[in-house]
């Protein structure tokens, strides 16, 4: 029997309650996310040092309008990605499970995929390159991932594999052994390690000066955090393993790491091309 493990907080996943109104600490993470999320991403539009020209090509006004199409994205992509790729059935049996999004169920890839179609659609309707708009929202996502994971915890979901290791707990609804707080592991790693990164690119190497670079770095990164987390991460026990050691989490990531890739060298490539151009012009 392991001493060491640490018992699991219990936090009532209820924050507030008034009356038959209550507050969960799931959707109220969602709404701090985007919220902080955005006061970040203005005050990297409002810096005019980080861009090339002295001045971002996308208005406070733009980014404060997107603020309905991002958040509509991520909720209708992330419970729709869910339903798709790890509970379909549930939901086909009880089509009405979706509007019920205080149960949870949201699928990050989903999520991702739902505010890059508002990005798009968005940045299409006010004549702007929707990679600029991709690299600010990328710089400010950590901040929803952060506290994403967090309300995980708090609701004792998604929680490890198996573990005898001193900081195992032994979750509710895991059953009687320790098991990894991975939660807290993608807390670190999709929250607050990406947002170092990004903030070392974004006002050190002046990345938004380059179209793609840091919402590219974003989603590469990404990938590869999850992949690594996925390994102390229980698989969701409707799907288990897809194939030997492999999670339907992994296999989402993917795909993000080589989109991810792509957009980097792309951004880079396409510097040094206007760089050779602004020097042939100069000679």
């Amino acid at each position: 029997m392991n001493l060491l493990v640490l018992p699991f907080p219990q936090i009532d996943p209820v924050a507030l309650s008034v009356g038959p109104v209550e507050v969960r600490w799931y959707g109220l993470a969602y709404f701090v996310g985007i919220l902080i999320g955005w006061w970040y991403a203005r005050r990297l539009v409002r810096n005019g040092r980080l861009w090339q020209g002295g001045s971002a090509p996308i208005s406070i006004v733009d980014l404060d309008d997107f603020v309905l199409w991002g958040t509509l994205g991520i909720i209708l992509g992330g419970r729709l990605g869910y339903a798709m790729f790890y509970e379909p059935g549930h939901y086909i049996d009880d089509p009405m499970a979706f509007l019920r999004l205080w149960e949870g169920g949201m699928s990050f890839h989903g999520g991702l995929t739902g505010i890059v179609v508002a990005m798009i659609a968005f940045s299409l309707k006010r004549g702007f390159n929707a990679l600029s708009l991709f690299d600010v929202i990328a710089a400010a996502v950590p901040f929803g991932l952060f506290f994403g994971r967090l309300a995980n915890f708090i609701n004792g979901e998604l929680y490890g594999r198996i573990a005898y290791v001193p900081w195992a707990m032994v979750f509710p609804n895991g059953g009687p052994l320790p098991r990894h707080p991975s939660q807290l592991y993608e807390a670190a790693l999709e929250g607050l390690l990406m947002f170092l990164i990004l903030r070392l690119l974004t006002h050190h190497f002046r990345s938004l000066r380059m179209p793609g670079l840091t919402g590219g770095t974003f989603l590469a990164l990404y990938g590869c955090f999850r992949i690594f987390a996925e390994f102390f991460r229980q698989p969701d026990p409707q799907l288990g393993f897809i194939a030997s050691f492999l999670t339907m989490g992994m296999i989402l990531s993917v795909p993000m790491i080589l989109i991810g890739l792509g957009g980097v060298f792309w951004a880079l490539a396409h510097r040094r091309r206007d760089e050779g151009q602004d020097e042939g012009q100069g000679a």
